[in-house]
């Protein structure tokens, strides 16, 4: 069966005798691989192993060009598994052992550490009884440092972004676009010194948000960026993959989504990151850690005219990403960000003459507010959900927020407003239950079905549809558990509440 599916993605069987160990776990995992090359391997190596082994997540490892069993047991140009590691004491100093596993069942490493080899004599009889397993199976036990000599490729596949970040266990949200470069149009090339035509690549807009540490915090985000192209021809090995790479830019300034930047924006702004060598690979990948704000970030090939098709994903807490130009619902719509900017005048006179406010005065200013992304339906704060809003926000609990937490606040409501109305299809200022649960997963936070039937319960009408202003409530109240409940975990002790259990205190706080 394997065999079969293989045979369909790549073309033929013929074309499953060559290809990458990245290539093969994308392809059959839709996952992100992180691949490091053991020459070059970074000092924390072992770390970035145990992190991974630890999580679950696929590790495998290539060895040097051939095709041949070499004396020590190894196959040039083949595969294996990493399936395990463990450090050891070996006279009185520690050893880093990687345990590796042959697909083909049989023919394994004949050196150090091998099934044969007499430094197990080195360890304590507990440890040799544990690890060693003297079977023709394939799999065997091998020193780090000669892992690191003939093995060429160690290839991570995170089927779950973050796994390799402190960030492991949270949740993340994903969105993939697809596009292409065509000759003439679209397919600009790199990034030249002086002109060019780098500017005629597509171009996809990504607003970071951070949910998990609140509104006050300054931390960065962690945002892990992947680009694959597609095979230009259905057997995969008929032609060659093109040298690709992405730029990332800063975006100050409002935008109109409706048309690509013009080539002096890409004159005058200098790129927060860009490839540092663009490679003949189907994946390049890379975690950012990124302020909030707003990215533009420019997939391209290494010369201009080349032809293929791509796909572009990004992973992250909370983020909106779409295509300049196209027709595709987004968040962040240019008529908000010129309502931001607008009413930043305002916000500030108005805290001229009143630093802090309280409850009925931001009732006032919310209700006199324009809701341009809600339609035609507007909405009506009551003073109970202004105080409910105040308490969640007021942390020196004076009962008023300051100018600060009220912009903090003010750029939610821009978000939820627009999640809101997207999800909100009919217009009718409500949502049902797959809305909500839609609406709650696109800004950040994702539930069981059982716990977003009880959400509708607890902040829902009694026709169990949600109006905007009890949705708004929702959110806020959810990111603030959320955030207390990461913080409870952050001192390495622990709860005796499983996460879903700890969103169920929300509708009965």
């Amino acid at each position: 069966m394997l065999a079969s599916s293989g045979s369909g993605l790549c073309g033929s069987y013929e074309d499953l005798q060559n290809g990458l160990v990245s290539e093969a776990l994308v392809d059959f995992t839709g996952g992100v691989t992180m691949t490091i090359n053991l020459a070059e391997a970074p000092d924390n190596l072992w770390d970035i192993i145990e992190q991974a082994t630890y999580s679950r997540t696929l590790i495998c490892c290539q060895t040097h060009v051939g095709e041949q069993v070499l004396e020590n047991g190894l196959v040039d140009g083949h595969a294996y598994t990493l399936t395990g590691l463990r450090k050891v004491t070996c006279k009185y100093r520690p050893e880093y052992l990687v345990k590796l596993r042959n697909p083909w069942g049989k023919v394994e490493w004949k050196g150090d550490w091998s099934d044969s080899s007499r430094t197990w004599e080195l360890l304590s009889p507990k440890e040799k009884i544990l690890l060693l397993r003297k079977d023709d199976d394939g799999e065997f036990w091998m020193k780090l440092q000669d892992f690191k000599a003939h093995f060429t490729l160690l290839v991570i596949c995170k089927l779950t972004p973050g796994l390799l970040s402190q960030e492991m266990g949270r949740k993340w949200t994903y969105t993939v676009r697809e596009g292409r470069w065509e000759k003439g149009r679209t397919a600009g090339g790199r990034k030249k010194v002086q002109g060019g035509t780098f500017w005629k690549n597509p171009q996809f807009l990504l607003s970071v948000w951070r949910p998990e540490e609140g509104r006050r915090s300054l931390r960065p985000c962690n945002v892990l960026v992947s680009l694959l192209q597609k095979p230009r021809h259905r057997h995969r090995n008929r032609k060659p993959h093109l040298a690709i790479g992405f730029y990332l830019f800063w975006m100050s300034k409002t935008y109109d989504d409706q048309k690509r930047l013009p080539p002096a924006f890409f004159q005058r702004s200098a790129p927060l990151s860009q490839p540092k060598t663009f490679v003949m690979e189907k994946e390049v990948s890379q975690e950012l850690w990124l302020d909030a704000g707003t990215y533009l970030i420019v997939p391209c090939t290494s010369e201009a005219h080349q032809e293929s098709e791509f796909v572009l994903r990004i992973f992250s807490r909370k983020h909106i990403f779409y295509e300049i130009g196209s027709n595709s619902s987004v968040v962040f719509s240019k008529e908000i960000e010129e309502q931001n900017e607008g009413q930043n005048e305002f916000f500030t006179k108005l805290f001229q003459k009143y630093p802090e406010i309280n409850a009925v005065q931001l009732q006032n200013i919310l209700n006199h507010m324009t809701w341009s992304g809600l339609g035609s339906t507007q909405p009506l704060f009551s003073l109970e959900a202004c105080q409910g809003i105040l308490a969640l926000l007021d942390l020196n609990a004076s009962g008023t927020v300051s100018l600060q937490e009220f912009r903090d606040l003010w750029k939610q409501l821009m978000l939820y407003q627009e999640v809101f109305h997207k999800q909100d299809k009919n217009g009718s200022g409500y949502l049902n239950w797959a809305q909500l649960r839609a609406a709650m997963k696109e800004a950040g936070i994702v539930l069981s079905d059982d716990v977003c039937q009880l959400m509708l319960i607890r902040y829902g009408g009694p026709s169990l549809h949600m109006d905007f202003v009890s949705f708004v409530h929702l959110m806020l109240r959810a990111e603030n558990m959320e955030e207390v409940f990461q913080n409870l975990t952050q001192d390495g002790k622990g709860i005796y509440l499983q996460k879903p259990e700890w969103l169920m205190l929300i509708l009965y706080s």
